[in-house]
């Protein structure tokens, strides 16, 4: 097997082409391609095309692993090596032509994320990290911020599980409105991870999501000297549907608001686009 520094550079060049196909594609996209998975969940040809390609490419490249994909084009059993991909992470924000939305690829080994890249396709911008090797965009070095609560800037996305996570966010909401720097909600997991790593937020949760939107990012975020973990402040994250991430200064605040928001009792869980 080759390095895990190659092996990610090389996944660089394969998001790449997914996020150049995704690009094109949104320049003479219309809104009738699209199908409703659930309520407010959208998929369309691009997320599906943009799956093939990655997984074809991605098997050419580490025959030995397995995937988890959004969209299900390929599995696991029990390999070595898993790759987690979301094709096109912020459907309904590339549906609108609104910035962001990203392709999303990690390698998981057992219970360790080791490699983990993102491609933001708008502005052209490629987040990686690999395991003990940094956090990274386009050769330059990440690192999270240092913000105090008060001066964070904090990211809370909207969930499609409304009918669980309204009171939710209403109480989050209107713990930090006031409290904290601003407040921003993005569309994409993947990016407000990405973002977090290079410190345009300080902070970021979201829950009813999949792997395949948080493990490339959470990866970045870690490798960049944040901190990630679940709703309950677990550090093992990998296989649940919810994700702190934060500069580490303000993890405790966010859980502590969290655990007052009654965000942590269990609930089955639905995924963001």
């Amino acid at each position: 097997m080759q390095s895990l520094e190659t092996i990610t550079r090389l996944v660089c060049d394969i998001a790449r082409e997914a996020g150049s196909y995704i690009r094109k594609e949104r320049a003479s996209f219309s809104v009738d391609k699209v199908e409703r998975k659930h309520a407010h969940d959208y998929v369309s040809y691009v997320d599906k095309g943009s799956e093939q390609m990655l997984v074809s490419a991605l098997r050419e490249l580490m025959p030995e692993a397995g995937f988890i994909t959004e969209e299900g084009s390929a599995g696991h059993t029990d390999e070595q090596y898993v790759w987690v991909v979301d094709p096109l992470d912020g459907t309904t924000n590339f549906i609108h032509n609104f910035a962001p939305y990203a392709v999303s690829i990690a390698l998981c080994k057992g219970r360790q994320i080791v490699v983990g890249v993102v491609y933001e396709v708008v502005a052209d911008e490629c987040f990686y990290a690999w395991q003990g090797g940094g956090a990274w965009v386009d050769g330059q070095l990440l690192r999270v911020g240092s913000s105090a609560i008060n001066d964070a800037l904090v990211c809370l996305q909207l969930p499609y599980n409304s009918d669980a996570y309204k009171p939710v966010i209403t109480r989050l909401l209107q713990h930090f409105y006031g409290r904290v720097g601003s407040i921003r909600m993005l569309g994409s997991a993947a990016i407000a991870l990405c973002y977090v790593a290079a410190g345009r937020l300080d902070a970021y949760a979201e829950r009813y999501i999949g792997q395949w939107d948080y493990m490339a990012g959470s990866l970045i975020v870690m490798e960049a000297g944040g901190r990630v973990t679940n709703y309950a402040g677990d550090d093992y994250f990998m296989t649940g549907d919810s994700v702190v991430a934060t500069n580490g200064v303000v993890h405790q605040d966010l859980l502590e608001a969290l655990s007052e928001a009654g965000a942590i009792d269990p609930v089955s869980a639905d995924k963001e686009a």
